[in-house]
């Protein structure tokens, strides 16, 4: 197999910029190490949390993400955390409805409805410049995932922009 001056070029080219704009080579297809230890627990219980306040299935990768954002834009999360689950826990509460009256006005109720938000938008804010968590599986997507197509911007992917947006099957006619 021979490689051509201009492959190798263009290879050379992406090892450089990567190891300029990063600092060292890239090291494609090596895992991630995994989170450190109190940011596992605070997922752990910020998941134990979210499944209080969402009767659905959740995402643990996407619960992390969120948490990672949640713990930026909320420093004092891990007591918020707690006093949402110990209050939870006080009522016995098997459901959002059983305690989320309960919550206090305040940096706790804000922080609750964030943490809705987030899991029902996929994102942090309803603003230009929020921070993306998940499309896919997000939970207003999901109420229409068999009904909605994911976009793509992809050339040669589904939903090409090229080609005319087609009906994903006949809508009845009473």
């Amino acid at each position: 197999m021979s490689l051509s001056r201009r492959k190798f070029l263009l290879g050379a080219t992406v090892i450089v910029g990567a190891w300029v704009t990063w600092g060292t080579v890239p090291a494609w297809g090596v895992a991630t190490p995994p989170a450190p230890a109190p940011a596992r627990a605070h997922t752990a219980q910020f998941m134990k949390v979210s499944r209080l306040l969402i009767n659905h299935q959740l995402d643990d990768a996407v619960g992390a993400r969120i948490a990672a954002a949640a713990a930026a834009k909320y420093p004092d999360m891990p007591r918020m955390l707690t006093a949402i689950a110990e209050l939870a826990q006080a009522r016995q509460a098997k459901q959002v409805e059983d305690f989320f009256a309960d919550i206090a006005e305040g940096p706790l109720q804000e922080f609750a409805h964030w943490v809705i938000f987030a899991w029902y938008t996929g994102c942090s804010s309803p603003k230009k410049d929020a921070q993306l968590f998940t499309y896919e599986q997000a939970l207003t997507y999901k109420t229409t995932a068999d009904a909605v197509a994911m976009p793509s911007y992809g050339f040669s992917g589904p939903n090409l922009w090229s080609r005319p947006i087609v009906p994903l099957s006949s809508m009845p006619v009473f």
